[in-house]
């Protein structure tokens, strides 16, 4: 049975920046308290509303979007505005399978040929057994001739070349969607990027 309560709802610090994603009812919470209002949009103009403003706005509302008490009813916020928060979370470029596929354009990075996602490989360039490391500067994209010809060699063994050298992203993301997290249509105006998939490890395959 769905449970409303548990949907997900985007926050927005103080200046309109993504920066989380919560349930509703720690939104409704905020709301409540004062901390937040919700954020809401009708032909590209935002309008905000408190917790009592918003209650009576959507008193008449119909749909499975609402929340009912003994008293009265609410409809769910999708997006709400945090009144006392302006930081932005500190957090890198997730290294993920998804942000190593961004990064080098879904292209190969010995034959610069691009590929679909499903023929391509994450390749150690100095291979684990020669000491390579799991991260940004030594994992490429490479499709699947190019990483079996290459095999458990360096690209200098191999006779192969980088088309360029592999680097940690500088791009941030507001907020981090995790894999699949439905994201509302009222989010698209405030999400920077939404990224998935678990950080890599020492399990990430050449």
């Amino acid at each position: 049975m769905r449970n409303a309560l548990n949907e997900n709802v985007l926050v927005l610090n103080r200046l309109w920046q993504a920066v989380n994603v919560c349930s509703v009812e720690r939104a409704f919470t905020l709301l409540y308290m004062g901390h937040a209002e919700v954020v809401t949009e009708a032909g590209g103009n935002f309008q905000t509303f408190d917790f009592h403003e918003w209650r009576d706005v959507t008193r008449d509302h119909d749909g499975d979007d609402v929340v009912r008490t003994i008293s009265f009813k609410i409809r769910i916020p999708r997006v709400i505005v945090l009144l006392f928060f302006d930081r932005l979370p500190h957090k890198e470029v997730k290294f993920t399978r998804h942000n190593i596929f961004e990064r080098d354009r879904n292209t190969c990075q010995y034959c610069a040929q691009h590929f679909d996602r499903r023929e391509l490989n994450l390749d150690h360039i100095i291979p684990r057994d020669h000491g390579g490391l799991t991260n940004w500067e030594n994992i490429v994209c490479a499709c699947i001739p190019c990483n079996t010809r290459k095999a458990n060699r360096t690209p200098v063994q191999a006779g192969m070349h980088l088309i360029r050298k592999p680097k940690r992203p500088k791009w941030r993301p507001f907020v981090n969607v995790t894999l699949g997290m439905v994201a509302h249509d009222s989010w698209k105006h405030f999400l920077d990027l939404a990224y998935w998939n678990v950080e890599l490890g020492e399990d990430v395959k050449s």
